[in-house]
């Protein structure tokens, strides 16, 4: 069935569509169906549940960042069988992003391109509208787990950039479960400078400092790009592991076009932008292989990239991940892509 609704979805702007699909699925579950939509769709089940950096999942398929910028769909996402969300990227200030179009679709390659450039409603509205959230679900079971995804806002300097940081940890500090630190995107410009192990040490080390004076400290990860050379990949690990971080998010989007089926024509007219979906798949898991083992499994990793099912996802787990999120695959697989990778997972926890 979802099949013949990508056909039609297709033939429109991928970022409207987008908008379109959220929206009305919003006015679904507002219509007094949340609860048969989340019958359909969710699978509760007691091999499903995980206990992962402190926190308890329903289960271990999240949605990533990005596609609930400012968690607007937490209801309807945990309504689809997602153990827990990523919002944002969310920036100081709000920020309309890189103009339009900015998101396109590459069929053929079961893959995405974006440059959106940090689009969001800045700090102050998200957490509000996660305030607003957290009180109506306070008497909750299962709790959908939120994570929150902090950037900078493009007119600050790298210079300046750990200060964003700063203010959107302590807005959202009561409103998420864990943070991930966002230095990987390829869309905002000089951002990925801020990857090197001087930058990183003073963002990362400065907000350990500020997470570790609290009462009660949140789970702090780094998203890092797939893009990363062999010694930045080190350099990461060790300062993961010196300034005792909670774990990595392997991968963001690429900037390689390599071994694509779209034309090359195609690609070129598309321009600059991360590139995600299927030909990361490969890249990602052999990201996240090489940072369990050179840890020896003391670093928990979150996986994404190119899971469109529960074999990629059981590949991914079995690498060494100790989560994963989908997006691109959420596209093109439909609505039910949780509970098929749940049934997967579940189906091989019982042999």
């Amino acid at each position: 069935m979802y099949k013949l609704i990508r056909k039609v979805l297709f033939l429109f702007d991928a970022e409207a569509v987008h908008h379109f699909a959220m929206q009305s699925f919003k006015l679904l579950c507002h219509s007094g169906l949340k609860n048969i939509i989340s019958t359909r769709f969710t699978i509760n089940d007691k091999k499903l549940e995980k206990d992962f950096l402190g926190l308890h999942f329903n289960n271990p398929v999240g949605l990533a960042a990005g596609f609930d910028k400012n968690a607007l769909y937490l209801n309807e996402l945990q309504a689809l069988g997602f153990g827990f969300v990523e919002i944002g990227t969310v920036t100081p200030l709000p920020q309309k992003g890189n103009d339009r179009p900015r998101l396109f679709r590459l069929p053929a390659d079961k893959a995405l391109i974006n440059r959106m450039g940090f689009n969001n409603d800045g700090v102050k509205a998200v957490a509000h509208r996660l305030r607003d959230w957290n009180l109506k679900t306070l008497k909750q079971s299962n709790k959908l787990i939120i994570g929150g995804n902090i950037g900078k806002n493009k007119a600050t300097s790298n210079e300046e950039a750990w200060k964003d940081y700063e203010i959107c940890f302590r807005e959202l500090f009561d409103c998420v479960d864990y943070f991930v630190v966002n230095v990987s995107s390829p869309n905002t410009p000089g951002l990925r400078e801020l990857q090197e192990k001087d930058s990183l040490r003073k963002i990362l080390g400065y907000l350990q400092t500020i997470n570790q004076a609290q009462p009660n400290p949140k789970p702090l990860l780094l998203k890092i790009a797939p893009d990363l050379t062999q010694t930045q990949i080190d350099d990461v690990i060790d300062l993961a592991m010196e300034i005792k971080l909670d774990g990595l998010v392997a991968a963001n989007t690429t900037i390689s076009r390599d071994n694509l089926q779209t034309p090359a024509k195609r690609i070129t007219s598309i321009g600059n932008g991360g590139l995600s979906g299927k030909p990361l798949t490969k890249r990602s898991t052999e990201l996240v292989n090489y940072i369990h083992h050179r840890t020896k499994g003391t670093i928990p990793i979150i996986a994404s990239g190119g899971i469109f099912n529960g074999n990629d996802a059981l590949e991914k787990l079995n690498n060494g991940a100790g989560l994963v999120q989908v997006w691109t695959g959420f596209i093109y697989e439909g609505p039910a892509l949780a509970k098929k990778i749940c049934q997967t997972l579940l189906s091989h926890s019982s042999n």
